[in-house]
């Protein structure tokens, strides 16, 4: 790691400093450009560099915001410029008493910085050396990147002979699928045969090519030297609900990890054995035990009471900062203690009714995360109101305005969430060739909201799950995280008195003031 920081940051040292950072090499010296070196980057980054040779400062993020960094732009009222990973206390969240009485929240300090490449230079001719206030964005000279920004797919709608096809496949799919019982022995792999489109398959060796870049032991032992010193290393868990997705990361993770290393699923519930996750994680764990018996996995049940989180809550709302609905407030909960890894384990067979439950906490460093799935292959509820709204192109917009704004509704505060706790988000379905390949075939391919929830919602994924064994996961409709542990009705009841209330009131969106019971 100390190695490949070295080389980059030399790289990015040897770069034009001629004051032209027009893409390619530059014509007065012949060298490339920043702009040019970032560009090349695969995977999440975030970056503040300062530039010597030329006096000026770069900073940026990732084509979709993977890693967090924020932003203080300049104001009226205060002209300091700040750039941070995390949003640390600002002088406008020091409010007079008067405020904090009657719950007046002033206006963010903090934003999240667009994705992007910026750069301001320091002004020579001011004695302070004080930097010139305009700031350059830069475009990214990666062309096939660009074009993963654009989010443009050619082949929306299908024909009339591409429909009746499609209905035909799905047809048999559907009976293939529904003759699996949830409580009956599970068709050995293979047993099962229904069409499954090429597609499927390649998107599957994508994924698995996706989850090797990110937990190869040069990888896993670079985390390793972040402090475990523990006889039992697991290097890796999954966030973990027994879904589709995360039984996709879990199953691929298993053919991508040596054999000897155990797999930690962390899954959190506010609801104890009852909440609709736990439920799953626990069959999801049987499934696994299926397809991978040789495989040691440890399903972490983190139990959280949200009335004794006080410290906590007050904790993750800075960490979600900027962001500042019930949602995302939520969801970091969730979050945060998810990747904390802090729960009990079983030491029981699955047959075992009387089983104990032991302490333990996940030292795990790498933590796979199922972000973006739903998003590139329509698995929330509104995709399936702008289809029935727009048909396929009321989709296509839908999902493209979900992908090009998730830096700023999601993966800036997930980072920061799960990053507090030591641990690295790294994101399977985010990798660029997914990406790519997703957005490169016809979107009837991906998704066909014409069919039921748990078939047609995130089609290809489902098909993948069965090309993986996982044939019980590849029915289950989509559950977010805030409900499946029932931390959103728990919050809920806290804060607006009941469930039918706050429905009332549209709770997720609802920003959070002061006065509310979170603190």
């Amino acid at each position: 790691m100390l190695l490949e920081t070295f080389f980059f940051i030399t790289t990015l040292g040897n770069c034009c400093s001629c004051g032209s950072f027009l893409t390619g090499f530059c014509v007065k010296c012949g060298k490339g450009s920043v702009t040019d070196v970032l560009s090349t980057i695969k995977g999440p980054w975030a970056i503040v560099y300062w530039q010597d040779s030329s006096r000026t400062l770069w900073f940026g993020r990732d084509a979709f915001g993977r890693r967090s960094l924020l932003v203080h732009w300049p104001t009226k009222d205060d002209s300091t410029f700040l750039l941070s990973s995390v949003s640390p206390v600002s002088p406008d969240r020091q409010a007079s008493e008067k405020e904090s009485h009657i719950g007046v929240e002033p206006l963010s300090y903090w934003e999240e910085l667009p994705c992007g490449i910026y750069s301001m230079q320091e002004d020579t001719s001011n004695s302070n050396g004080s930097l010139v206030g305009e700031v350059q964005i830069h475009e990214y000279t990666n062309s096939i990147l660009y074009e993963l920004i654009k989010w443009e797919r050619n082949s929306i709608e299908p024909s009339s002979e591409n429909q009746q096809t499609s209905q035909h496949k799905l047809s048999r799919m559907e009976q293939d699928l529904h003759s699996i019982s949830l409580d009956s022995v599970p068709h050995e792999a293979g047993s099962i045969q229904p069409e499954i489109p090429m597609q499927a398959h390649m998107l599957l060796n994508l994924l698995k090519e996706s989850v090797i870049r990110r937990t190869s032991l040069y990888t896993i032992y670079r985390a390793a030297i972040c402090g475990i010193r523990q006889e039992k290393f697991v290097p890796v868990a999954v966030l973990f609900s027994g879904g589709l997705d995360s039984m996709i990361l879990s199953a691929l993770l298993d053919q991508c990890l040596d054999p000897s290393y155990e797999i930690d699923l962390l899954t959190v519930s506010f609801d104890g054995e009852l909440a609709p996750d736990r439920k799953s994680a626990k069959a999801g764990l049987k499934e696994l035990k299926r397809v991978a018996p040789s495989r040691r996995w440890r399903l972490v049940e983190i139990d959280a009471d949200l009335s004794d989180l006080m410290f906590e809550t007050s904790h993750v709302m800075s960490l979600i900062n900027p962001a500042n609905t019930y949602m995302d407030l939520n969801i970091g909960i969730a979050l945060w203690l998810a990747s904390g890894g802090d729960g009990w384990v079983s030491d029981a067979d699955d047959n075992d009714d009387t089983h104990a439950r032991i302490k333990y906490k996940s030292n795990a460093r790498i933590l796979l995360v199922g972000s973006g799935a739903d998003e590139q292959c329509a698995g929330y509820g509104r995709h399936r109101t702008s289809f029935r709204r727009g048909s396929w192109l009321g989709l296509h917009e839908e999902m493209k305005l979900d992908m090009q704004r998730i830096w700023k509704r999601n993966l800036g505060r997930d980072d920061r969430c799960i990053a507090d706790n030591g641990k690295e988000a790294r994101f399977p379905f985010l990798d660029e060739d997914v990406i790519r390949f997703l957005l490169n075939i016809p979107l009837w391919e991906v998704a066909n909201l014409e069919q039921p929830s748990g078939i047609g919602d995130k089609k290809i994924l489902r098909e993948v799950a069965e090309l993986l064994g996982l044939y019980e996961a590849a029915v289950l409709p989509k559950r977010a995280i805030q409900f499946g542990s029932r931390i959103a009705r728990e919050s809920n009841r806290k804060n607006f008195g009941s469930n039918r209330a706050a429905n009332q009131a549209s709770a997720g969106s609802v920003r959070i003031c002061r006065k509310s019971n979170f603190g």
